[in-house]
């Protein structure tokens, strides 16, 4: 199945190196999910040694449903909102038999394809965890494992996603019955029996939306509160028969142009949302992470779902809201976010700040002044992070290899000044929006850096950023 072409881009073709350059640095990978394995696969591709260290017995990170490392988000019911003519990665085609959004099984196991098609599995360290990363004053990182072992690399790759640290906010009060983050729930039934009871879901992300739309079905919760402290743009997954993102605006298209003709084109396909029962947005569409479901406007309109306002305070057997109404509620169900978080880090200036803001990132992959670290799938990119690695990776494996070569860094920081503003000036203030990211914009920006890049790099001679001071252990 070919990908559309705006996800898929040129290849940087490996220059050949004189033997004068040396051998390859030796990299880290943490973390096997879809960005480390990648990742990994772009390594291969050009020769470098690496070692990806998964907490995990397994690949898939986030979609291993029910993963043994408690950092996966998956529910039984889940279906990714991206369709599969986005996901695919470039050279690895997905089923063609699939449904337009396939179940996260169904992603999972092409994930585990994608590894043994190209031999990444024996490079995966599975069962150990990175306790700390930390860079050795003349260049490369000391990574200390679970298995008390601590190994030298000559790079970091940081992989180790951003859908895991679960968020809860704090309210007055004590509520007196079990809740949840929504990372955790599987079903209606796990880890919370919800059938007859009154749930309040807080959130209006796409978990929320999923988790409510299941759980409002009248043989399950006997009533389904969800509690927003401001409107949302829920947005289709299908348009005249077709998924919303199989057909994107082109990327070369003016953003504000771009948004226009889309907000129209949302707004003329679902109305308002106050039609549905919800409280009316005070935003456009596309100010905000979009909200996709194609059940939960039904089940709103149809009754099944009852909106409340934000929480003012949590009261024993119930929940007082700031209207001033109050509802008796035995489960609460919080998709309320995740903060971003890097365990194995020390140092603060590798870490996100209070604001859930990561340091500032080239590309949003590499820290100006740290030459030996990528970051990879940092980012909330619309409307897929599936590939979204697969895209970084290839800078990350041409500047290993001696192939791509950036602006200086004071250049590299006023571009990430303006991407920033481009990616994430349209957003309101609110920590879900610190990573946001247009994919199609991204990736068409991010294939000029790397020709900009390969043509410094030859004027360089090609030489290799960084030395390979470590040896894989005899």
């Amino acid at each position: 199945m070919a990908m559309t072409e705006l996800v898929s881009s040129p290849q940087i073709a490996p220059v050949a190196a004189p033997e004068a350059l040396g051998p390859l640095p030796r990299v880290c990978i943490i973390g096997a999910g879809c960005s480390g394995f990648t990742t990994a696969k772009r390594l291969q591709d050009r020769g470098i040694p690496f070692v990806v260290y998964e907490a995990s017995d397994d690949i898939g990170g986030n979609w291993y449903f029910n993963n043994p490392n408690g950092m996966s988000a998956c529910y039984q019911s889940l279906h990714i909102d991206t369709s599969k003519w986005r996901l695919a990665f470039e050279d690895y085609p997905v089923p063609t038999e699939w449904p337009d959004y396939p179940h996260h099984a169904q992603l999972l196991q092409y994930f585990h394809d994608y590894v043994d098609h190209f031999g990444l599995r024996p490079h995966i360290q599975f069962n150990t965890r990175v306790e700390s990363a930390t860079r050795r004053a003349e260049g490369g990182w000391n990574i200390s494992l679970s298995t008390g072992e601590t190994e030298r690399f000559d790079a970091l790759v940081v992989a180790n996603g951003h859908h895991w640290a679960a968020r809860i906010p704090d309210y007055p009060g004590h509520f007196s019955g079990p809740q949840i983050h929504s990372h955790a729930y599987r079903s209606p039934f796990d880890p919370v029996d919800c059938v007859g009871r009154r749930v309040l879901v807080v959130g209006m992300g796409n978990s929320a939306m999923d988790i409510a739309s299941e759980l409002s079905q009248r043989p399950i919760a006997s009533r389904l509160f969800v509690s927003t402290r401001r409107g949302v743009w829920v947005l289709p997954k299908y348009y005249r028969g077709q998924p919303l993102d199989k057909n994107p605006a082109p990327s070369w298209m003016p953003k504000r142009l771009r948004n226009w003709l889309a907000t129209r084109m949302i707004k003329k396909l679902v109305g308002r949302m106050s039609q549905y029962g919800l409280p009316e947005p005070d935003i456009g569409p596309f100010e905000s992470h979009g909200t996709v479901s194609g059940e939960f406007l039904l089940r709103a309109g149809s009754g099944d779902i009852i909106m409340k306002p934000g929480i003012e305070r949590l009261d024993g057997d119930g929940v007082a809201f700031s209207d001033g109404t109050r509802e008796q509620v035995d489960v609460i169900i919080w998709a309320t976010g995740y903060d971003i978080r890097f365990p194995f880090f020390d140092d603060p200036a590798f870490t996100a700040d209070a604001d859930n803001r990561p340091p500032p990132l080239f590309k949003r992959i590499m820290k100006p002044e740290v030459p030996d670290l990528f970051y990879v799938g940092l980012a909330q990119p619309l409307p897929t992070l599936v590939n979204f690695a697969e895209q970084q990776s290839k800078l990350v494996a041409a500047y290993l290899a001696g192939d791509y070569a950036p602006p200086s860094p004071a250049e590299m920081h006023r571009i990430i000044a303006a991407d920033e503003a481009y990616h994430t000036g349209q957003y309101y203030a609110a920590r879900r929006h610190t990573i946001q990211l247009d994919f199609d914009a991204y990736v068409r920006a991010l294939n000029k850096e790397l020709a900009a890049g390969a043509r410094r790099a030859r004027a360089e001679g090609n030489r290799r950023p960084i030395p390979a001071r470590s040896s894989p252990p005899v």
